[in-house]
């Protein structure tokens, strides 16, 4: 079933890519684009077999993502933050899971893990309110996904930073979302005034941390014992390596007919530099992909054999991580600057992918001194304790 889905989404490329220019100036995805992409299986990549999903590698979900963002930079981030909450439900104690697929396999979550909102212990669960960011194809879903933090009990239980699953029946949408860049995501805010979250609608990181979480009963495929930290920081670089690899394919094709008047009339790809700067893109590009998906390959070749995850191998994921993102701006970079002044024209796809990438490298996952701190720690033998290992 897999390549099935690989093939259909590919399929599917030519027309999201001639709808990239859409999604911008709509500032979100067309509805016949999730339901497009629905219908190929995507969605359904990462879901649980018992919920109609196929339980696939991520390698599989990650490649179909830097595909979709290679045509369309913020279709192709919007598929992957929402295709991958469906491993996270996954996670969730049953009943969550119920709650949402029991009637409707075909569901879909948005979410904003910053905890900005404000949380409160009561019997049986949790009281939420506050506002919430960057909600990423929050109208084409009908649940959400929020990060919290549960103040410390008086029972001296310490602060818990956690997961909360709301119906759209609990929060409102605001439309803020205006920027140079991602523009067609509609990561709009959510705003959520005193509802009630069951206990068993939450997920604390420190379960996911330690890849021990309750819906893994229900779930024991190897592919939920993945560390968050690793499927989630991949869900954000490949987008982007997807980005650099849509300019990449955009400038090869533009430089192959362009000639330089500058230059009397010599064509661009005849210049030598040219050539040197299309070669160093590509090798950034197959750099940042080939790591991740590497390091990807060992992670899953742990969970299958049920050993337990090196700490080496964890804090490697982010270090690749980060420095994928970074390969692949820098790539967007150097293929930006070696196009011309006619890239700077509105509706042409190079310096759309660049606004894209760049806007998809200030998330928060992509800071890199943090990552690669870490990874220096342990490398020296130093301890590390971090949700986002």
């Amino acid at each position: 079933m897999e390549p099935a889905v690989v093939s259909a989404v590919r399929e599917l490329l030519p027309v999201l890519r001639d709808r990239a220019q859409d999604v911008e100036d709509r500032r979100q995805l067309a509805p016949e684009t999730v339901k497009s992409l629905a219908e190929t299986g995507f969605f359904r990549l990462l879901q649980p077999a018992r919920f109609g999903g196929f339980e696939a590698d991520p390698r599989t979900f990650l490649t179909c993502v830097r595909d979709i963002a290679g045509a369309c930079g913020s279709t192709g981030w919007v598929a992957s933050v929402i295709g991958v909450h469906n491993w996270q439900l996954g996670l969730f104690p049953d009943q969550a899971q119920q709650d949402v697929w029991a009637d409707d396999q075909g569901i879909r979550m948005s979410s904003s893990y910053a905890p900005t909102g404000k949380i409160r212990a009561v019997d049986g669960g949790y009281r939420v309110s506050g506002r919430w960011s960057f909600s990423s194809g929050c109208d084409h879903a009908t649940w959400v996904l929020l990060g919290g933090i549960v103040p410390p009990g008086e029972d001296g239980a310490p602060a818990d930073f956690r997961t909360f699953l709301l119906p759209n029946t609990d929060y409102l949408i605001e439309d803020v979302w205006n920027t140079v860049g991602l523009r067609g995501t509609g990561s709009n805010d959510i705003v959520v005034k005193d509802a009630f979250v069951p206990a068993y609608r939450s997920l604390s990181f420190n379960d996911t941390a330690r890849c021990l979480c309750p819906g893994q009963e229900q779930n024991p495929a190897p592919l939920y014992k993945i560390p968050y930290g690793s499927i989630f920081s991949y869900a954000i670089t490949t987008p982007i390596i997807g980005m650099a690899t849509g300019a990449y394919e955009a400038h090869v094709s533009y430089t192959r007919e362009r000639v330089r008047a500058a230059y009397a009339g010599v064509r661009a790809a005849e210049d030598p530099y040219s050539q040197v700067r299309v070669a160093n893109a590509a090798s950034d590009i197959d750099s940042a992909w080939l790591a991740l998906e590497n390091n990807m390959r060992e992670l899953m070749a742990h969970v299958t054999a049920g050993t337990k995850l090196p700490m080496p191998l964890r804090l490697r994921v982010r270090r690749d991580q980060v420095r994928g993102t970074e390969l692949a701006i820098q790539a967007v970079d150097r293929l930006f600057e070696n196009s011309g002044g006619r890239a700077l024209a509105v509706g042409t796809p190079i310096q759309r992918f660049w606004r894209d990438a760049h806007a998809g490298r200030v998330h928060a996952i992509n800071d890199p001194e943090r990552a690669l701190s870490m990874y220096g720690r342990g490398e020296f033998g130093l301890s590390t304790a971090d949700a986002m290992v």
